[in-house]
Formats: C-alpha cells, sequence, structure tokens
C-alpha cells in the first residue's frame, strides 16, 4: 500500500497520527501536525537564569528558538547526548520551540479506539498534559498535549504578542 492511501484509510477512519520519540525507556507521541521539522542536536546558546531545563536557544534561519531538554523536564535519570539525540522543532500557536528527545522513532496512526485514559498518578509530567495512552501490538505509547505542556507556567516560555 502506497503512503497516499495509507493516509487516506487513516482519515477516513478518524486515525491520527503522532510522531513516536523516546525518553529513557518510555515511548512518548505527540500530534505530527504541532512538528515543524526533526534536526540533530547541536549545543545551543545558553540564556542566564533560565531554568535547568532550557538548554537555551538557536538561531533557526532568522527565528530564535528555546531549546527544552524533556529529559530533563521529566527527570529522567540519566541525560546523554549521543549520536540518536534530536531537536523536535515544535510549531505551537505561531510560537516555535524545540524539544530535546533521546530519539525519534517513526509515525503511527492511532484509531480513537487504540487510546486509553491516563492513570490519575502523581508522576513528572502534568496530568493535565496527558491525552491517553495509545497502544499498538505490544508497545504503550504515552501521548502528550505538547502545546498545553510547552505552554505550563513553570515552562518559563511566554506566548508572543497578539
Amino acid at each position: 500500500m502506497n503512503i497516499m492511501g495509507k493516509n487516506a484509510e487513516s482519515k477516513a477512519s478518524g486515525a491520527r497520527e503522532y510522531l513516536t520519540f523516546r525518553l529513557g525507556d518510555e515511548e512518548y507521541g505527540i500530534d505530527i501536525l504541532k512538528v515543524q521539522e526533526i534536526r540533530g542536536y547541536e549545543q545551543p546558546t545558553r540564556i542566564a537564569n533560565a531554568p535547568e531545563f532550557i538548554k537555551g536557544v538557536v538561531n533557526l534561519r532568522g527565528t530564535i528558538v528555546p531549546i527544552v531538554d524533556m529529559r530533563l523536564k521529566f527527570n529522567c535519570s540519566e541525560v546523554e547526548y549521543n549520536s540518536f539525540t534530536v531537536v523536535i522543532i515544535l510549531n505551537l500557536r505561531n510560537r516555535v520551540v524545540g524539544i530535546v528527545v533521546d530519539s525519534v522513532s517513526d509515525v503511527m496512526a492511532l484509531a480513537p479506539e487504540a487510546i486509553r485514559p491516563a492513570p490519575d498518578i502523581e508522576s513528572a509530567i502534568d496530568s493535565g498534559c496527558i491525552l491517553g495512552l495509545g497502544s499498538v501490538g505490544d508497545r504503550m505509547l504515552i501521548l502528550l498535549d505538547i502545546e498545553k505542556q510547552m505552554s505550563n507556567v513553570d515552562m518559563g516560555l511566554v506566548a508572543p504578542a497578539e
């Protein structure tokens, strides 16, 4: 089956597509429509007094983009930068933000019936930022509302003036 046929089929079934990525042993998914591009990790320019998880900023074709290390944000035990480390550039409400993740896996289409509500437990992720848990075969994805996650007050990222 070609990609066009697969996309048409997933849209007809009400499935949404998610870019999947890894942080430590966990696999996450974010709405593919929020993703602008995926880049290799490059050391950003540090900003004084920024929270530790904001690694700094990069100049992306004339746009200054804040870079958030999701491993630090989610309190992952080990943060290691290697050849698999990537930055996912997101376009959220006309604001561009980059997130550092261990690796990008693939794009998955999930039908609404494949998504279960997340249990209400204490975690490093605000439960309001979790859309649910998606299951594909033996894989379990934590589906993030990345727009809500990036606009949290503790992120220190402010929305651009309208």
